[in-house]
């Protein structure tokens, strides 16, 4: 699907504006445990497309499910030994989460407050969130129709309330979500293990998982980008729930008539060229060159290029060192501008 188009002047076209790309973005986490000293670092290295840091080093509630748990409206959670569950009603362990999630929005405001452009904010997918959750008789939601139903609803009218929070803080945003779905293959090939981890639930047919993706991503006022950077990523089924953009690790991906189908559509492209954990890193214009090389395979003219992507990190940089993920941010930056014509 092409990136969405304006609103008609009628006011009745409910699709958002076109999404407002940069040149080099985030994934989302990073390693600390300080918002405003992260938001300072993100808006530095990636003043293009600068995003809102997720820091799970803080601890539970900082975690990806615990973060998007927050969003929930009027579902609760609480964490257990075996991970986060739905439960009947709030306790401390969902309050931190929001309280955290709480911080961070001060922080934005504080530091970031007076940004114009785009920004981007993250939160698990709906099908990432049914895999990571249990429900209260044990299992994961994933199995129950029901349950993911009641969860994609929830989460998308949570992430839409995340978004207007986020623009009252930063006005001049331009505000892009990014819908984190690693899980999303092991439920494609039915790899998730039992809650007793001794079997495997049954896999969910894909017209299932795009429909109810696909639900959420059209719910949001917002453009979406859906990031999964695990190993066969369903680039076709992700770019037919209608997102704007996809994120994916540049070197796991080898259907390049998915990728070639994406940027026909009109799909911008988000690909993770460095690791997101400590490596040497080559020099930004042998990345650039690495990108070109893959364009022309892909068949399109060179100077689309530019326009076409938004350089990123693989995956999340949590598991970095500060000085890493300063540097990969650094580095898709520079990348990014050795795509530009000359």
């Amino acid at each position: 699907m092409a990136t969405p188009t304006e609103p008609d002047p009628t006011g009745t076209d409910p699709r958002p504006a076109p999404a407002p790309w940069g040149p080099a973005s985030g994934v989302g986490s990073l390693p600390g445990t300080d918002p405003a000293e992260a938001l300072r670092v993100v808006l530095g290295e990636l003043p293009g497309l600068p995003h809102l840091p997720e820091l799970p080093a803080r601890g539970a509630g900082a975690d990806l499910l615990g973060r998007s748990a927050a969003l929930l409206v009027d579902l609760a959670v609480d964490l257990t030994p075996a991970g986060w569950r739905l439960v009947p009603r709030p306790g401390r362990d969902l309050r931190r989460a929001q309280e955290l999630l709480a911080r961070d929005l001060d922080a934005l405001h504080d530091v970031a407050g007076g940004h114009r452009g785009p920004f981007k904010v993250q939160a698990a997918g709906p099908w990432t969130l049914a895999a990571g959750l249990e429900r209260e008789r044990g299992e994961r939601a994933v199995v129950d129709a029901g349950a993911r139903r009641d969860l994609g609803q929830s989460l998308a009218e949570g992430i839409a309330a995340h978004v207007a929070a986020v623009t009252a803080r930063v006005p001049g945003a331009q505000v892009v979500v990014q819908l984190d779905e690693p899980s999303l293959p092991a439920v494609l090939q039915g790899a998730l293990p039992t809650a007793s981890g001794f079997g495997r639930l049954p896999a969910v047919a894909a017209p299932d998982v795009e429909a109810e993706l696909a639900a959420v991503v059209t719910a949001l006022p917002v453009p979406v980008v859906v990031h999964c950077c695990a190993n066969r990523a369903p680039l076709d089924l992700l770019r037919a729930t209608g997102a704007a953009g996809l994120s994916f690790d540049l070197g796991l991906v080898q259907d390049l008539d998915a990728v070639g189908a994406a940027v026909e559509a009109g799909t911008h492209l988000l690909p993770g060229v460095v690791p997101g954990t400590d490596a040497p890193l080559p020099a930004p214009k042998a990345t650039a060159s690495r990108l070109r090389a893959w364009w022309r395979e892909l068949g399109f003219p060179a100077e689309t290029l530019h326009e076409a992507v938004t350089l990123t990190p693989a995956c999340g940089l949590a598991g970095a060192s500060p000085a890493h993920a300063r540097a990969a941010m650094a580095h898709v930056r520079e990348a990014a501008r050795y795509l530009l014509p000359e």
